[in-house]
């Protein structure tokens, strides 16, 4: 196992320890943590493995952090029309 899917484990598994912790902000902010760290493990990732491995670790991701994508695809249609 290389090392970019290492730290793709250890992100999921922080994550989901985050999610298992009480938040005042319904977890808004730990959400844009992961996020600022898991993009450039995602990068690394598909660097170092292909795009197809970075596609799963994406959408493993995305399964994750379900709620931000919810709303980033609500804005997104309401931008478009």
């Amino acid at each position: 196992m290389t090392l970019s899917l290492v730290l793709a484990c250890l992100w999921a598994l922080v994550a989901n320890i985050l999610a298992m912790l009480p938040s005042r902000d319904n977890y808004w902010r730990r959400a844009y943590v992961l996020i600022a760290v898991g993009v450039p493990i995602l990068g690394y990732v598909t660097w170092e493995n292909g795009p197809w491995i970075g596609l799963f670790v994406l959408a493993a991701g995305m399964s994750v952090l379900r709620w931000p994508v919810v709303y980033l695809g609500r804005w997104l249609r309401g931008r478009l029309q």
